[in-house]
């Protein structure tokens, strides 16, 4: 008999309560951005806070800084990251249903366009306060991996972003649609846990990689460097993970059941590995340019 893991009977919401006659709940995916934004927001003031770690133990930013900047980076998540799912996987769908554009209480947040929000919330804020900008992307690199691992935890147990059906021990069987349209599968139909797949390696892995080389390295004295480990790494990471996440019911069809969004001959990309693969380039491309400095 083939194993698999029951999915575990974990509420999406924390807690619920009735206030004059309307419903506030709590769930596990708004917790962790919170949690995800406050760790991060911590981990970057201890950094500005040890000189010894800057060039010149001159700071690209204060402590007083980093906190206004987070507000623009709460903005740039939020609404990148909904324009991002708008335009990257459902547009024709928004196109014919605008007024769902703002509906972000339905669900719908791609992280590639979040990170394009932040990025243009970075560089406004470093333009109006003359912040070096290689620096503040280093430090908002730091930032990001705490939200990233609570982020695809919660994504876990609210059942979403599951992965492709497999034959592994370790398959979990998913409820509700996911439990459905396994070919080749008899039974129970298992799934990679593609959402544990990547806060290992997006979360736990890249951010320790991140700390060690800040702490150890003293990466934040040659600017971009972090930056650059942060792309290259998400966008690897990103990358192999969708070999086993199943992708958007959008891009699956009779004659694409692999989903890609991009294909030659049969030969291609889903969406997620056509957008991490600008981010491997830039990633690189940073931290060469962070050993070519003086």
């Amino acid at each position: 008999m083939r194993a698999t893991i029951p999915f575990p009977d974990i509420s999406p919401e924390i807690f619920s309560i009735s206030v004059f006659g309307f419903e506030l709940a709590l769930r596990w995916y708004a917790l962790a951005y919170i949690v995800g934004i406050v760790l991060g927001w911590r981990l970057v003031v201890r950094a500005v806070k040890q000189p010894d770690l800057w060039r010149n133990e001159q700071p690209a930013m204060t402590a007083a800084q980093i906190e206004d900047l987070l507000t623009w980076v709460i903005l740039g998540v939020i609404l990148g990251g909904r324009l991002g799912y708008v335009f990257f996987y459902q547009p024709g769908y928004y196109l014919q249903n605008p007024s769902e554009i703002l509906a972000v209480w339905q669900g719908g947040m791609a992280f590639h366009g979040g990170l394009l929000g932040v990025v243009v919330a970075g560089f406004i804020y470093t333009w109006r306060h003359r912040i070096a900008r290689l620096s503040a992307a280093d430090i908002m690199a730091l930032g990001v991996p705490p939200g990233l691992l609570l982020g695809r935890l919660a994504n876990f147990i609210n059942a979403e972003l599951w992965g492709r059906p497999t034959h592994m021990p370790w398959g979990v069987a998913f409820p509700g649609a996911a439990a459905q349209d396994c070919p080749g599968i008899e039974g129970i139909c298992a799934r990679h846990p593609s959402q544990l797949y990547e806060a290992g390696l997006e979360g736990l892995i890249l951010g320790a990689l991140l700390i060690w080389i800040v702490w150890r390295q003293d990466a934040l004295k040659t600017p971009g460097r972090v930056a650059g480990v942060f792309f290259a790494g998400y966008g690897v990471s990103r990358f192999l993970v969708e070999f086993f996440r199943q992708p958007d019911a959008q891009f699956i069809s009779a004659g694409n059941p692999l989903g890609l969004a991009w294909q030659i001959d049969g030969w291609g990309l889903t969406m997620g590995q056509c957008l991490s693969v600008p981010m491997i380039i830039l990633g690189l491309w940073l931290v060469a340019h962070a050993k070519r400095r003086p």
